[in-house]
């Protein structure tokens, strides 16, 4: 089991990659024991809800509304892995990009819910980017198993795969995604989606959801890394001519 999630992985990373070339850095967003790095939205430690089960963050519905949580820092591109089971009829989401927009919380969502008996995939399924862009098919595994899934963002490019298949692109500020954004809950929301730093939440719909193995590789536009490289040349260009200048004078 272990080799097949490294081997999937170590593809996703790869070929995405090949547009967006890694800062060589991965981080454990969950250590597996502790809530450590985690905070609710007034940046508190998480003492309501939210819990340690089994190596997996879970939100026990038992334990009373423990509200979202989010990452104590912030991320722009990276590659975000992660595992995750929800129970039967529940509702959930990583939101990402997440920050304030006139007061309201807000970021684009990798929606998960149990939506196993469903015949189509629509901008509220399981995967979608949620009410905004529908997966292009549907790949989850009964209730009660764990899923793997991937959120990539890369400049203006995003990405949802769901056990092991891309199912979602989508290119902030493109035509489509204006369009798409318009007949949305958010069409009234200036800049959503376009910020390039925010935090990453987990959410709180008052179902038991389960989060474990979320690893966050974090990755460099090839756009921006030309650009760094173009002005590590002009530096060097620079340095050469004085050397060349002393040497004559």
């Amino acid at each position: 089991m272990q080799l097949c999630q490294f081997t999937t992985r170590g593809f996703a990373i790869l070929f995405t990659l090949w547009a967006c070339p890694a800062n060589a850095q991965t981080i454990a967003l969950f250590d597996g024991k502790t809530l450590n790095g985690w905070v609710t939205a007034q940046g508190e430690p998480v003492t309501k809800g939210w819990q340690v089960e089994d190596g997996a963050i879970k939100l026990d519905r038992s334990m009373g509304r423990g509200g979202n949580i989010f990452t104590d820092r912030q991320y722009g591109h990276f590659i975000l892995d992660f595992e995750w089971k929800i129970a039967k009829g529940g509702n959930s989401g990583i939101k990402y990009k997440v920050k304030k927009f006139d007061g309201r919380i807000l970021g684009c969502e990798y929606q998960i819910i149990d939506d196993e008996g469903a015949r189509s995939v629509n901008k509220n399924s399981t995967a979608s980017l949620y009410d905004v862009y529908a997966p292009r098919e549907k790949h989850v595994r009964p209730v009660g198993e764990f899923n793997q899934s991937r959120i990539v963002v890369c400049g203006s490019s995003i990405q949802h795969w769901l056990n092991g298949h891309l199912v979602l692109t989508a290119h902030v500020g493109s035509d489509e995604w204006y369009a798409k954004k318009e007949k949305s809950k958010f069409n009234d929301v200036k800049g959503f989606g376009e910020n390039t730093f925010g935090t990453i939440m987990l959410t709180d719909h008052n179902s038991d959801v389960w989060y474990r193995n979320m690893y966050l590789t974090s990755i460099q536009p090839k756009e921006q890394r030309t650009r760094r490289l173009d002005n590590h040349n002009r530096v060097l260009r620079r340095v050469a001519r004085r050397r060349t200048n002393r040497r004559h004078s």
